[in-house]
């Protein structure tokens, strides 16, 4: 997958834990803990604000996209 979630990183940097940053961002465990480990489909822009105030951090320190390389093919 070409988006990657750094999350964790960010947590480790405030020393927040996975608990204490769900009850200020005002999501489960459950949730929060799918999106920390890149399992998520998406995620809202409410709760992407919520997690950047609790960290004090922008979108792009928790979400980086990596450029996947273009599958080549053969002509025939």
């Amino acid at each position: 997958m070409p988006i990657i979630v750094n999350l964790d990183v960010m947590m480790a940097k405030r020393k927040m834990s996975l608990n204490e940053l769900a009850q200020k961002v005002g999501v489960t465990n459950v949730n929060l803990s799918i999106l920390k480990t890149g399992k998520a489909k998406g995620v809202r822009f409410d709760t992407l604000e919520a997690i950047c105030a609790a960290l004090d951090c922008q979108p792009g320190d928790i979400l980086a996209y990596i450029c996947a390389p273009k599958s080549s093919f053969i002509e025939t």
